[in-house]
């Protein structure tokens, strides 16, 4: 009778834990800015992205998150196509909105043509690489998800393949980054985790 009872008050309790994880809205409030889509790719060439802490459309680890830990995921992805100098990367929420742009996370250019990896748990950026701005300012380390209540967000983890190197100038602002990068992408992808908020 108590293994019954038991059964019961946890049933009851799924939909109450159910409904604290609501998908994430239909439409990203600022899918208009996203990275991948202003900076296409020259003949739309495609990067495969992947992570060993979640599957694309998967739930983001809170130990990823500033919730806990706020440890790198860690991202891999293919080559880019000949003529490759660079990878930059680009994280960004596209289900909020600050200051009249989506949140940016976080940025890092000038990774080596020939790394394709970075490794889970990165403090620093690889050698000949650099931090690039945040929504904190410049220069700024992988800052994870800070979901608040309500849907769950997206956050899109972009990699792109460049013709050239990004100069240090041009690391000011998300605006000066993005201006550095246009018209120099030869391949990009992307994956994407689902952020909640941690209520416990």
């Amino acid at each position: 009778m108590k293994g019954f009872a038991l059964v019961a008050a946890l049933t009851s309790f799924s939909p109450v834990v159910l409904a604290a994880q609501a998908p994430p809205a239909a439409t990203e409030v600022g899918a208009e800015f996203q990275a991948l889509k202003n900076l296409p790719a020259k003949g739309g060439a495609a990067l495969t992205v992947t992570t060993p802490a979640f599957k694309t459309g998967g739930d983001i680890p809170f130990e990823n998150t500033q919730y806990r830990g706020n440890i790198f995921p860690g991202l891999s992805w293919t080559a880019g196509p000949a003529g490759t100098k660079s990878y930059a990367i680009i994280m960004q929420d596209l289900d909020a909105m600050r200051n009249g742009a989506p949140i940016l996370h976080w940025t890092m250019v000038n990774i080596p043509a020939t790394m394709t990896k970075l490794d889970a748990g990165m403090t620093t950026p690889p050698a000949g690489s650099a931090y690039g701005p945040n929504i904190r300012g410049a220069a700024q380390p992988y800052t994870g998800p800070r979901t608040p209540a309500g849907p769950k967000h997206r956050y899109h983890f972009q990699v792109f393949a460049l013709d050239l190197t990004i100069p240090a100038e041009a690391l000011a602002s998300y605006a000066t980054l993005t201006a550095a990068m246009k018209d120099h992408v030869l391949a990009s992808g992307e994956v994407v985790g689902l952020g909640q908020v941690m209520t416990n």
